[in-house]
């Protein structure tokens, strides 16, 4: 079959020359053409080989021109001229011809420069194709290797400088429910040196906002292949002005951008920039997509096994949690108290539990915090999750941070694995941070981040992870003394405080002491298998008259302890004196303390008639309807009239305080 040429020169003697002397040694010439356009018109024609080509044609455009659409057509070309101009020669060589004759010419240099286009050019294509395939393996090699993402990105960035050059590179993958991409850029500073500048660095980088720089991925993720230069690339940029910022910054010129859609519908992108102003072809686009699907299949592996390594993980974690709670679990049930002021409680719980409010439980150590955080959990619609609990004085400062958001292998020193926190364990559910009072100030802007932003970032990770967590806080400081004097932030405890419910210390609720002993009585029974046959009377005199400065926790130890020594066959008696002098400070002590039982209930029944009245008088007596007595005491107005009926309170009381302006 004869080699097909195509002649492209704008004097036609010199044409016509070397028509004769290619076909006398029987190459076909398919065509003479003197200017861009009939040259483009002959090769859509004719489909040739190899042209020869003139650099200087008739009409506007040149040579050069015509020689960058061969490029891309993959079709061989070598370069005829007598310019010795060094700029235009510069020019034709970026454009990576096959030769160059310079005129005059002899018909022997005419022939074995051909010979030498057409062997560079079968070879070219196929060393192509080894590249190609060489690139395809690596690139596969590279997915399958155990590396992290960030490094598993730089080394397929470094193999892909070879065949799609690049001063900056962005690449990574975009999740559809995400707003920023898990993605790394790296900077070339050198020969196979690269800085990496994650998103976030990114961002402060170029001094952009957040919402500027959601912007800017946003207005990326829209696109399909795109392919920017020069001044092209200066119209994308004024279109974006943040993409204008960055390549000001970096000094880029032109832009390769490439999204792959995974199986999944998620989007795996390059995007590549350079200085030059002419760095990209269609032939490097071509070559990205065309490794489509090697990268399809690898990233679609390398994922699925990310994902089962997690959900293991993730397992594991909920296991091991889990048995932990059924060695430590409490019940509901366990709230013993009918108490107005712990009636008053369950109100609050029952109002706050259904919603995904923040709720701050205050009170001193011991006043059962923790049943009370279970009991919203259990009766919110997150009951089915987890009630992940953390006590944040139980760990070291510098432990607090991998508890709560977990950490990469690699992160510290000791981090021997990735390890999830707490906020993922507790994922669709609740987490309970008892003592929040504890937690390091630099710590606590971190919180905030979650509370605000509903995300969370590993210790040593790139990506922010969202999360769905309701959280619950309890403490037994002072928040507001603790803002003051700079050891909480203001803006944590407004986030935390949206609801505060405050459970009241024993000495409070005095009526709920035999209720409670007798509970933990039976609890005990039921644990050790030991009769139990009540409390003496002396003791439960003694407990009475008890300011309990370790509240219900002490309690139980209290009976623990006198369950162990109890022969079984007589009512409890306590190991050691009740002593208030010897462990209740100062401020705890109440000026008096009832002796027998009859007086605890008598004064528990004052205080709450005086809550009841002061109710009243804020509603003139109004007992029903929208914003009565009834409606802020969350009561039936039945049962708040029959409680009235007990404890003596009629119109006239309210009638008489109102009066005297008591």
């Amino acid at each position: 079959m004869k080699k097909k040429l195509l002649i492209v020169e704008d004097e036609f003697v010199v044409a016509n020359d070397l028509r004769l002397i290619l076909q006398k040694v029987g190459y076909q010439v398919c065509g003479m053409a003197d200017s861009f356009q009939s040259a483009l018109d002959m090769i859509e024609e004719h489909q040739p080989t190899l042209v020869l080509l003139d650099i200087y044609l008739k009409g506007p455009k040149t040579g050069i021109d015509l020689a960058r659409i061969l490029h891309e057509k993959d079709i061989a070309f070598v370069y005829l001229s007598a310019n010795n101009n060094q700029k235009v020669l510069e020019e034709a060589k970026a454009t990576q011809p096959y030769g160059f004759l310079v005129k005059p010419f002899r018909e022997k240099d005419v022939l074995v420069a051909l010979e030498i286009a057409y062997y560079r050019h079968a070879h070219s294509l196929e060393a192509k194709l080894r590249k190609e395939q060489s690139l395809q393996v690596e690139l596969a090699r590279i997915m399958a290797a155990k590396l992290h993402w960030e490094e598993r990105l730089l080394q397929m960035a470094i193999h892909l400088q070879q065949a799609v050059p690049f001063d900056y590179i962005v690449l990574g993958l975009k999740k559809a429910e995400e707003d920023l991409p898990r993605a790394v850029s790296f900077f070339r500073t050198g020969f196979n040196e690269y800085q990496s500048i994650m998103l976030p660095d990114l961002k402060n980088m170029v001094g952009v906002s957040a919402e500027q720089f959601a912007e800017l991925c946003h207005h990326i993720f829209k696109q399909g292949p795109t392919l920017h230069n020069g001044s092209d690339f200066e119209e994308e940029c004024n279109r974006m002005p943040v993409k204008k910022l960055l390549s000001k910054k970096l000094g880029l010129n032109s832009n390769l951008y490439v999204p792959l859609t995974m199986a999944n519908g998620e989007i795996f992108f390059f995007s590549f920039l350079n200085r030059r102003e002419d760095a990209y072809t269609s032939e490097h686009l071509d070559l990205v997509e065309r490794l489509q699907a090697t990268l399809t299949l690898s990233i679609g592996r390398l994922l699925a096994f990310e994902e089962i390594e997690r959900l293991t993980e993730q397992l594991k974690r909920e296991k091991s949690y889990l048995q932990e709670e059924v060695k430590t679990s409490s019940n509901f049930e366990e709230i013993i108290g009918s108490s107005y002021k712990m009636l008053r409680v369950f109100d609050l719980v029952t109002q706050v539990a259904p919603v995904d409010t923040s709720v701050l439980l205050l009170g001193e150590s011991g006043t059962g915090k923790e049943l009370v955080a279970r009991a919203i959990h259990n009766l919110s619609s997150r009951k089915d999750k987890l009630l992940v609990k953390m006590n944040c004085a139980a760990l070291p400062a510098n432990l607090i941070e991998s508890e709560l958001f977990g950490h990469e292998k690699g992160a510290f020193t000791g981090a021997m694995e990735k390890r999830i926190g707490k906020f993922e364990l507790a994922q669709g559910g609740t987490i309970f941070l008892d003592e929040i009072g504890e937690i390091p100030v630099d710590l606590q802007s971190k919180l905030l981040r979650v509370l605000q932003e509903k995300e969370i970032e590993r210790i040593g990770g790139s990506t922010t992870i969202k999360v769905d967590v309701r959280i619950i806080a309890a403490t037994n400081r002072n928040l507001e003394e603790e803002v003051a004097a700079g050891k909480f932030r203001l803006d944590l405890y407004y986030r935390l405080n949206v609801f505060p419910v405050t459970l009241p210390p024993l000495r409070e609720r005095k009526d709920d002491i035999p209720l409670l002993a007798n509970f933990f009585g039976h609890k005990f029974s039921r644990k050790t298998g030991k009769p139990f046959h009540g409390i003496k009377a002396e003791a439960m005199d003694e407990m009475l008259r008890y300011h309990w400065p370790g509240n219900i926790r002490e309690m139980e130890n209290l009976v623990e302890q006198a369950f162990v020594l109890n022969d079984g066959r007589s009512p409890l008696q306590w190991g050691r004196p009740l002593n208030n002098d010897r462990v209740v400070p100062e401020s705890l002590v109440v000026e008096m303390v009832p002796k027998t039982l009859n007086d605890v209930k008598e004064g528990q029944l004052a205080a709450e008639r005086e809550y009841i009245l002061s109710i009243l008088k804020q509603t003139n007596g109004r007992i029903r309807g929208a914003g009565g007595a009834a409606e802020l005491l969350n009561l039936k107005p039945t049962t708040l009239e029959s409680r009235m009926e007990k404890l003596g309170i009629k119109k006239m009381h309210i009638l008489k305080d109102k009066e005297t302006g008591s």
